[in-house]
């Protein structure tokens, strides 16, 4: 049997903190390099080897915590659940939130989604490393922040 004392004391869950350490924590892997797509008989790579991984990365880091409903290959998708999922646009970023940038400067269409981690700091996919890096928030000014999300789970 079960007494009070016990049930009171059982540790709770700090998701808030987790996250965040995983983030950081995925700095330097290549484990989200490659997400396969088939169609007619054709399979193809559809983050070309870690050049377009950073949807695969940021959307398998939030369907861990239940945080969006699918795993994306593109961001376009990833904005779609986390709007479904409960996430705010916010003017500021805060620790956790998910940051969206345009394309690069003189670097094709693709827009980029990461983590923002504080001090001016985030974490995201590199297309020319091919594996996860933490970068400055404007990335040098070469890329503008279109959309911050926040999500009242990870609010302090």
């Amino acid at each position: 049997m079960t007494n009070i004392l016990e049930i009171q004391s059982k540790p709770r869950r700090l998701i808030k903190k987790t996250f965040l350490k995983l983030i950081r924590n995925s700095v330097g892997t290549r484990m989200f390099r490659n997400f396969y797509l088939g169609q007619q008989g054709e399979i193809f790579d559809a983050t070309k080897n870690g050049e377009l991984s950073c949807a695969f990365y940021v959307s398998s880091l939030l369907v861990i915590f239940q945080l969006i409903k699918n795993v994306h290959g593109t961001v376009e998708d990833t904005r779609k659940d986390l709007e479904a999922s409960g996430w705010t646009e916010v003017n500021q970023p805060a620790l956790g939130s998910v940051i969206i940038w345009g394309p690069a400067k003189d670097q094709g269409l693709n827009e980029h989604i990461g983590f923002y981690i504080g001090r001016g700091k985030a974490i995201s996919n590199s297309s020319t490393k091919k594996k996860i890096v933490e970068h400055d928030l404007t990335y040098d000014n070469t890329r503008k922040i279109i959309a911050i999300y926040s999500n009242p789970i990870l609010s302090d």
